[in-house]
Parts: C-alpha cells; structure tokens; sequence
C-alpha cells in the first residue's frame, strides 16, 4: 500500500535491504500497487535491472486470500476498503471481483460518486455525506433537516456541492469505507475523523444487532453491475427525519450490505459458476460486516474464506501482488 510518510518508507528501506542480505537473495521481479503517487510504488519504479509488475489494488487484495487459505479455482472476491486505483483512473473500493490469481473481471460495484478534495475527504467524513446527499437528492438536500446540514457552515456545504457538480479535485468514487464514512457523518456520529475509518469504527460500535430491518438494495443489470447507493442513503435520512435512533439506523445500514451482497453473490454463482467467495479489504476490520457476510454466505451455500493469518487491509497485499 502507500507508505504514507517518511519514518515508513525508511523502515520499507531498511527492511528490504535486511532481508536481501540474510537470507543472499536479490529479486528477479518486482510487483507493486498501479496508483503511482504511493511511496512504495515510487521505489519499485525507481529500480533498474528487474521486470516490473503492477497489480491493481483490489486483485492483490483478493489473490492474498485466495493464497492464505491455497485456493486455485476461480472465486467471487469482495474487495471494500478505502481507497484503491481502479482501471478507470477512479477510485475503486466497494468491488466484487470474479477473479483468479492471472487476472480478474469487475463484476459489480457500489455507483461512484465524487470524492470533494480527494485524499482530504478521507479526514473529513462530512464532505463525503455531502457528495452522497447530493448524488441522491440533488437541489433538494437544501430542505433536509439533518444534524450535518445544522453543523456545517452554509458556505462550505455551498462550496462542495459546487466542487461535486464540475468534478475538480472530486475523483470519482466506489469506496465501500467513504459510504461508511458518509452515513456516519449523516447521522452525526462524527464529522471529522483523526485517521481512516474512525467514523465508520463509530458506526460500527453503536450498532443494534438485535435489528433486523434493511434498507433497498438494487443493482443494474450491466456486464460490471452497478449497486445503487441512493435508495440507502434516502433510506437512513428518512429514519432519520422520522426520529428513528442511530443504532437502529446503523443496524440497518450494516444489515443492507451484508444481506444486499449475499444475494448479489447469488446472482453471481448462477452466472459464473462459482461457489467460493474471498472477503478482503480493511472495511473487513468490521467485525459486524464480517461475520455477518460470512455467515449469511454460508447459510446460502457458499464456501466463504476470510483472513486468519494475513490482514485483511493493506497489510495483506504484498502477498496478493506476490
């Protein structure tokens, strides 16, 4: 993944070079992540000498799965996380893959929407609620009574809806962890967020799991299908604006993915002929959404494999690209 800082990738450096020499190995091939702004990447494009071999970020998720748990056939693979570089040049994140370890095809995706500022959206949790009420109510989300709508300074609502509509510094998005941030920040639960993933850690956190209502769960029927966000994001406000608490409406929001996914699987079995899922990516940290996919899987027949020795967020990747 992205080394993020320089005290990381000297560590990245020294380890590298560590192992080189205890164990008289120099490497034959280099594979890397394809988004050419992370400082491992930068590294691996710097070497002379050595065929380089960029995986895109979602398959090596996938592929570090499939190689934990020895797996050759082909799989349905869920990727969600925060952020990763799809084919497109967008941001993927919220990806079912049918994959194998030489290639893989998207086979559906949660819509994108824009990313208002790009990486600063990850910190700042209220920009992506905003992009995903506008992607869903357009000129109407003016009228919404919402505790974001309340806290947030009118101008700066002004200016990222502005930023969403002509696309600057907005890449367009599928993250799986940036809807959870979204709906965290709908709610109220937190606006701005210390490091990744915090709000969607708090949204986890109050959760019901007594509640077993779910929002509307739809897809398109083209070749990659695209799941549709704005009937649950409309969903959580109007529980919301009924006076509904938090932790059902997280409840809910957690119960859509994990009961809209498994049906989406289903789907996907009878199309491809496949009975093996892979569940990676950090939005997996998520015990709820975890163990609920998992089980709601297997109680529909599907052989389901998650990470038990490898992390699941970018931790796990090397292996995958390996």
């Amino acid at each position: 993944g992205d080394l993020e800082n320089l005290a990381t990738e000297n560590f990245f450096r020294m380890t590298i070079d560590h192992l080189q020499r205890i164990l008289d190995i120099t490497p034959e091939i280099i594979a890397c992540d394809r988004h050419p702004d992370y400082l491992s990447t930068q590294w691996a494009l710097a070497q002379s000498g050595h065929p380089l071999i960029q995986v895109q970020h979602h398959h090596a998720h996938v592929a570090a799965c499939m190689a934990e748990h020895q797996l050759d056939d082909p799989v349905i693979g869920l990727a969600f996380d925060g952020t990763g570089l799809g084919e497109d040049r967008t941001v993927w994140g919220g990806e079912v893959l049918v994959a194998d370890y030489g290639g893989y095809r998207r086979a559906a995706h949660l819509t994108a929407v824009p990313m208002p500022g790009a990486a600063a959206a990850i910190k700042a949790p209220w920009r992506m609620a905003l992009a995903y009420l506008d992607h869903t109510f357009g000129p109407s989300l003016w009228d919404l009574d919402l505790p974001l709508m309340r806290r947030v300074d009118h101008a700066q609502v002004q200016i990222v809806v502005q930023v969403c509509a002509q696309g600057v510094n907005a890449p367009l998005t599928s993250s799986m962890g940036r809807l959870f941030d979204a709906v965290a920040a709908i709610l109220g639960l937190r606006l701005d967020a210390a490091f990744e993933g915090q709000a969607a850690m708090g949204l986890e956190m109050i959760a019901d799991t007594d509640e077993k209502e779910r929002y509307d769960f739809s897809w398109d029927a083209a070749d990659a299908k695209q799941v549709a966000v704005a009937p649950i994001v409309a969903g959580v406000v109007e529980d919301l604006q009924r006076g509904l608490p938090a932790f059902i409406i997280s409840a809910k929001f957690h119960n859509t993915m994990i009961e809209g996914f498994s049906l989406l699987c289903q789907t996907l079995r009878t199309e491809n002929r496949i009975n093996q899922v892979v569940l990676s990516g950090g939005c997996f940290q998520n015990r709820l959404l975890l163990e609920g996919l998992r089980s709601n899987l297997a109680t529909n027949g599907f052989e389901v494999f998650c990470h038990r020795q490898v992390p699941a967020n970018d931790g796990g990747i090397a292996l995958g690209q390996a």
